[in-house]
């Protein structure tokens, strides 16, 4: 995890910082400073929503939705992702 040690978190450590934000594993002292920057910032907001909405989209995805080829091409794409 991304360590903080200003006080104000920016758009970068924002992106860094979204998927522990999501997953509820921020400190209530990080999580407030997100949030705080959040209010600020429409950009990074956008952001964890897109973020929020890929996760509930992708997570409703089975394997029988996707044809043949979108399977293979994700697998490969996990493949290579894996071996980097």
């Amino acid at each position: 995890m991304l360590s903080l040690r200003h006080k104000d978190i920016v758009c970068q450590q924002a992106v860094e910082l979204v998927t522990d934000y999501l997953e509820g594993a921020l400190s209530r002292r990080d999580r407030r400073r997100f949030e705080a920057h959040l209010r600020a910032c429409p950009n990074c907001t956008a952001y964890v929503e897109q973020i929020r909405i890929t996760i509930l989209l992708a997570g409703a995805i089975d394997a029988e939705d996707l044809t043949p080829k979108a399977r293979e091409e994700l697998r490969d794409l996990y493949r290579g992702w894996r071996r980097e």
